[in-house]
């Protein structure tokens, strides 16, 4: 590989093996092309060559000059090292010129996560009266009882559903499948949300996905999102998808469930990803000592 070498065919090959043979959802493949992009456009402009270390760690010195934070930094020498170890198996390079340049360091945030009272405010919030308010209901009882992605939650299909089980099947990133169980409430609501509400949203028209806006089509996450946002305001609460998910993960384990099981039901590759919940864990189990223990 040389200063000469078109990086724009390198990165569409790239992108091209991450879509086909790596399966990577549609949210990680377009992070990849933006970030990727961007560092196209600044090669181009300083003329370095892509492949010294010198170069990558040029390139990082100029995104914190622009502001960058460091997770967003942290992400973007993510995606130079995959494309560079891409092109090393495919025998275009010889050495990964980001392999020894360390991520930047980045303050760990412990997730936030809803009570359970608060998380009763939340199902309440939507109007069951109309056919979207049972819709919203649904999704919100089910992101509470399978801790979803929320693009998980808007690409299910009615044949995911296997309510006879209590289980849903759930495609996640790269397109790896798995088995999540649902509680009672959840599936309650998924049924009176698919006995009233879903055939009026429909109005005869045929759709697979389990979820659908209010023209009969697949919903949109965006859509989902301010959906679920209103609904929080109205219950006083500042509420995203993902913060379903945090509160889900966080009350499985305050209420004894290990680890790996939590993991496996999140769609974590790794484990050190759900270890974050470990922190909040001995976050509350301080306020307990604090607020029990006669000499705490």
């Amino acid at each position: 590989m040389s200063a000469t070498l078109a990086l724009g065919p390198a990165i569409r090959s790239f992108l091209s093996f991450c879509r086909i043979e790596k399966g990577l959802a549609r949210n990680s493949m377009e992070s990849y092309a933006r970030d990727l992009s961007r560092f196209e456009t600044w090669i181009s402009v300083s003329g370095q060559a892509p492949e010294l270390a010198s170069t990558v760690r040029a390139y990082l010195d100029h995104l914190m000059a622009e502001g960058l934070a460091a997770r967003s930094i942290a992400r973007h020498l993510t995606a130079l090292r995959q494309l560079y170890r891409y092109l090393i198996s495919e025998n275009r390079l010889s050495q990964d010129p980001a392999a020894l340049i360390p991520l930047p360091r980045q303050w760990k945030t412990l997730p936030k996560a809803l009570s359970s009272s608060q998380m009763g405010s939340l199902s309440d919030s939507p109007p069951v009266a109309t056919p979207l308010g049972l819709r919203d209901r649904a999704m919100i009882e089910l992101l509470y009882s399978s801790g979803l992605r929320v693009t998980e939650l808007c690409t299910l299909e009615t044949s995911d559903l296997l309510d006879d089980r209590g289980i849903v099947r759930v495609t996640g990133k790269g397109n790896k499948q798995r088995l999540v169980p649902v509680g009672q409430a959840a599936l309650q609501a998924i049924r009176v949300y698919v006995g009233q509400a879903r055939p009026a949203l429909l109005k005869g028209r045929a759709s697979r996905y389990l979820f659908i806006s209010a023209r009969g089509g697949g919903l949109d996450r965006t859509a989902f999102f301010r959906a679920i946002r209103n609904h929080g305001l109205r219950a006083g609460l500042s509420v995203s998808p993902h913060k379903l998910r945090h509160t889900f993960a966080t009350h499985l384990l305050e209420g004894g469930a290990d680890l790996r099981s939590v993991q496996t039901m999140l769609g974590h590759a790794d484990i050190s990803t759900t270890q974050v919940y470990t922190h909040v864990l001995r976050s509350r189990l301080k306020q307990t000592l604090e607020k029990h223990h006669p000499r705490a």
